[in-house]
């Protein structure tokens, strides 16, 4: 991985509090269940979640598979597993797929319960703290694991401000929180991975930083798609003005004082991803 340093610190007041809150929490909290973005495992991977969910038992659900390139993203399942995490994978839009993290939460409860009844305790039930970065699809879960629409859904980062308790049935309690981040973005590689995938607000980086990263990405291992989506058939990264004359003329995009209309084709870039036009992609 690129350790290319930048400079962006993002860290709205609720991010601050959230943690503060979650550390108050974490000793009533039997199961975290961390989401990351299935095409950006390792970028959207808390970064200090160890320090705050201490020793808990911890499923990782990798959300949107259904957009990643399974063949890399398999390898980080592998990867996590090996760490003796939980993994579930999940296509959120998929109204059974939440019954696998539900079925998972009860089997991790199982263990608990069966320790506590070795200390003379009574069983108790699940209290399942859900966390990730903003934007990775918690509120579309959550809403798919009540059965009902409790949390509010937006393809923006930072729609959730407060912890919310939720009962998912006589078994689990669902904690809630908003997205967060690590104070200081301090590698390239992954602020713009997390960019790109619409995790951190556009007006953080610049859109074109962005979008040019998001065709070497393609360059790098799709190709096919940098072709069929953006007419680009031999990416030139010293050439970017070519690149987006290129696209252009592709996607019948008029020019702007005899120039490629540079943000209108970055936003463009950038929307291929974002609404999911663009799918099985992986960029960690």
């Amino acid at each position: 991985m690129n350790e290319n340093k930048t400079n962006i610190n993002w860290y709205p007041g609720h991010m601050a509090k959230t943690k503060r809150e979650i550390k108050e929490l974490i000793d009533t909290i039997d199961i975290v269940i961390s989401l990351v973005d299935a095409r950006i495992p390792i970028s959207s991977y808390i970064k200090d979640l160890n320090e705050l969910i201490k020793n808990k038992k911890v499923i990782i659900v990798f959300n949107k598979y259904d957009l990643c390139d399974k063949d890399k993203t398999d390898k980080f399942i592998e990867y996590y597993e090996g760490k003796y995490f939980k993994v579930v994978t999940c296509d959120s839009k998929n109204s059974n797929d939440y019954k696998k993290i539900v079925s998972t939460c009860e089997d991790a409860m199982k263990d608990i319960n069966f320790k506590r009844k070795e200390k003379g305790l009574l069983p108790k039930k699940a209290k399942c703290l859900i966390i990730g970065v903003p934007n990775v699809g918690k509120s579309t879960l959550i809403n798919k694991i009540v059965g009902k629409k409790v949390a509010n859904v937006g393809n923006k980062p930072g729609v959730t401000k407060n912890l919310n308790t939720l009962r998912i049935n006589d078994k689990i309690d669902l904690v809630d929180s908003p997205g967060i981040l690590w104070p200081k973005l301090d590698n390239d590689e992954i602020a713009l991975n997390l960019a790109s995938m619409g995790i951190i607000k556009e007006e953080i980086l610049p859109i074109d930083k962005v979008a040019v990263h998001i065709l070497k990405k393609l360059n790098e291992s799709y190709k096919d798609i940098l072709n069929k989506e953006l007419g680009i058939k031999e990416f030139e990264i010293d050439d970017i003005v070519n690149m987006y004359e290129i696209i252009s003329k592709y996607r019948n995009i008029p020019f702007k004082d005899g120039e490629a209309d540079y943000d209108r084709i970055s936003s463009l870039i950038l929307n291929l991803v974002k609404n999911e036009t663009i799918k099985n992609i992986t960029f960690d």
